[in-house]
This record gives C-alpha cells, sequence and structure tokens, in this order.
C-alpha cells in the first residue's frame, strides 16, 4: 500500500461536540503503571507548542497551524485566557492539551492528544478527564466545547461521547496534504 503524496486532495468530516454539564465524580487517577507529571507552561515558545502540534497531530495531518501566521500563533499561546498543559513521563511528552476560554462562558479544548508511542496505555482518559476538569475549573464556564475529525484517530469521536461530550454538527471538507499521509487513516 503506497502512501498518499502530498499535494493530493482528500474528503473528511469535522465533528464539534459540547457539554453542557460539569461532569459529577472525581478527577481522574494518575495512571499507576506509567509514572508521569501534568504541568501548565507558562509563557510557551511557540517552537515548544509546534513540537507538541507536531508530534501528536503528524499522522492525523493537523496541518492548519503551519499556515497560520506566527503572530497569531504567539498572540494565542501568550493570551490570559489560554492555557497549555504537557504530560511527561519517562522525561518525554507524552500528550498535551491546549484551552481556551476567550469566549465568555466557553472553555473550548482546542488541542489534545497523546503522542503515538503513548496511545494504548491508558494516559488518554486520564489526561482527557483531567482537561475537562481544568477547562470546568474556571469560573463562569457554562459550556465546554471540542471538536474532531474523521483524519484524527479512529477512536477520538467515540471517545469524546465517553468522556460526556455530545455532537452538535458536522461538516464535510476537503484539503490538500501537506505531507505524505497513510492511506489507511484516510476516512471512507
Amino acid at each position: 500500500m503506497s502512501v498518499i503524496a502530498p499535494g493530493t486532495e482528500i474528503s473528511y468530516r469535522v465533528t464539534w461536540l459540547e457539554m453542557d454539564e460539569r461532569p459529577s465524580g472525581p478527577w481522574p487517577p494518575v495512571p499507576a503503571k506509567i509514572p508521569c507529571i501534568l504541568l501548565r507552561a507558562e509563557a510557551p515558545p511557540l517552537w515548544y507548542f509546534m513540537s507538541l502540534y507536531d508530534a501528536v497531530g503528524r499522522d492525523y495531518s493537523w496541518e492548519d497551524l503551519h499556515r497560520a501566521p506566527e503572530e497569531e500563533l504567539r498572540g494565542l499561546l501568550g493570551h490570559p485566557d489560554v492555557g497549555l498543559w504537557t504530560l511527561t513521563a519517562c522525561g518525554w511528552p507524552h500528550g498535551f492539551f491546549l484551552l481556551d476560554w476567550r469566549t465568555p462562558g466557553i472553555c473550548d479544548i482546542a488541542y489534545f492528544g497523546l503522542v503515538p508511542e503513548a496511545v494504548g496505555q491508558g494516559l488518554g482518559t486520564f489526561l482527557l478527564g483531567t482537561a475537562i476538569r481544568t477547562g470546568w475549573e474556571r469560573p463562569g464556564v457554562e459550556k465546554l466545547t471540542v471538536n474532531t475529525c474523521s483524519l484524527d484517530h479512529p477512536r477520538a469521536l467515540a471517545t469524546y461521547q465517553k468522556h460526556g461530550f455530545r455532537p452538535v454538527r458536522q461538516e464535510e471538507r476537503k484539503r490538500i496534504l501537506m505531507r505524505p499521509r497513510d492511506p489507511r487513516r484516510i476516512p471512507d
């Protein structure tokens, strides 16, 4: 099976999801089998965020931010209502999430994911559960939002729904690939 070349147009589906109520129950426990730490990055440099974005999103065609102006990205990362957290284990980043509270009453999980080497180890449940509860911790939050697409991990949509998000809208889109893509990761 050959790789789909950069410059190829592909179709995909975006799904927007919402959570209107704070989840009940405790914060997720830190995974016992993989000692890890979750740290908020204070004034992270653009290169740091983009390295996480690329490490998590490389296999899922996360390419949009490579087209964004650097000043726009620096403004996002430096905004007081935006926060970046990194999950670190074994001395290297295993995943991250970026929360965006810039819209009054809403926290958007703007970016979330694990690096390929960390998938399947039980870290995703901890990381997403923590992102959700962290989003709700800010006073005035009435809703959490997130979006995913059919180019993301095959279990992404189901995982968000399992954590209490409900789909509110879908849209079919097309894009031109900037990087090679494994054809097994293209939706039907």
